[in-house]
């Protein structure tokens, strides 16, 4: 069965400088990873997980770098990770942020994913594991993860901690690569984990923490495929085709076992495109320096007056009615 788990495309980093700076072309990696550039202006954007592998993937062989995914994650340190990093460095120590990170993971960053801190003796291993095989770059995003891990141990050890060794999931190439990054030792593990010294999990947080609960949105569960489909529209918007064919090919489903599926969740395919384009013409409204046929251009509409048209039907009035009324 398919997997739906979303992530957060924040998690790319820095993506495009990497790419540029060794010699590739940014557009072109995009493209062959069947993704909008638009996403390099919208981190919080929710994208499949295993587009972010074929993402990951697609960069690392156009630019013939096996450490791009721990370098992205490193350099993007924990910004890279938005609601999530944000809320784990709200914790009292090391070892407070380290668990939370797997209580809050499937909500705040992505699903399909565990992570889990073990201690023998002097030694602490904190492991990251998708549950799901994915496919194709699968170990490239494991390899972010250790990334963002480490970032996450400097935040509290300190910018120049290295780890005492990093565990990559079978076999890898670009050893050396890779541990210029990490500064410290690589091996092939069972699965993608980073091992340091267990007495740092009682490192305090060198910010005064915050006792309080994460608000922000959601990642939904992979079983919630109405809301999967609204990502996905909201996706295929930025590429001008957001029909239900190639929605339902970028969720590997035909056209009729997505219409199945989500009448089973008491939800048509037309009336979720048609909350989500009015959600997001909203959204786009409030920005009041955008001209009104832009929008209709960047909602798929041929014709701005289409927009017009659709949007006076789902709410009584004009998109500039309503403009009007909102900035009054």
């Amino acid at each position: 069965m398919r997997s739906y788990a979303l992530t957060k495309a924040s998690t790319v980093g820095p993506i495009a400088d990497i790419v540029a700076a060794s010699g590739g072309s940014i557009v072109s990696v995009f493209q062959k990873a069947e993704l909008p550039l638009t996403l390099l202006e919208q981190p919080h954007r929710l994208i499949l997980l295993r587009d972010q592998f074929r993402l990951l993937e697609t960069a690392a062989r156009s630019i013939g770098d096996h450490s791009l995914a721990v370098r992205l994650s490193t350099e993007a340190g924990i910004p890279g990770l938005g609601a999530y990093g944000a809320h784990l460095i709200t914790l009292p120590t090391l070892g407070d942020a380290i668990l939370e990170s797997s209580r809050s993971l499937a909500s705040l960053l992505q699903g399909a994913t565990t992570i889990a801190l073990t201690v023998e003796g002097r030694w602490a291993k904190w492991t990251y594991c998708v549950t799901k095989n994915l496919g194709l770059g699968q170990q490239k995003n494991e390899m972010l993860a250790i990334g963002y891990m480490i970032a996450l141990l400097r935040y509290f050890a300190g910018p120049k901690w290295t780890p005492h060794r990093v565990e990559v999931a079978g076999r890898f190439d670009g050893r050396r690569q890779i541990e210029d990054v990490v500064a410290g030792d690589v091996v092939s593990g069972d699965r993608a984990a980073v091992v340091f010294p267990a007495g740092l999990l009682e490192l305090p947080n060198p910010r005064p923490p915050q006792d309080r609960e994460p608000d922000y949105p959601a990642v939904p569960p992979e079983t919630e495929l109405a809301a999967v489909v609204r990502h996905i529209l909201l996706l295929q918007l930025d590429q001008g085709d957001a029909g239900i064919d190639r929605v339902a090919g970028r969720l590997g489903l035909s056209r009729r076992t997505l219409q199945r599926r989500l009448s089973e969740q008491g939800m048509s395919f037309e009336a979720l495109a048609q909350r989500t384009l009015l959600d997001e013409a909203r959204d786009r409204l409030r920005e009041v320096n955008v001209p009104i046929t832009e929008i209709a251009y960047e909602l798929g509409y041929s014709d701005p007056a289409h927009f017009t048209r659709a949007f006076r039907r789902w709410t009584g009035e004009s998109p500039l009615s309503w403009r009007r009324r909102l900035t009054q």
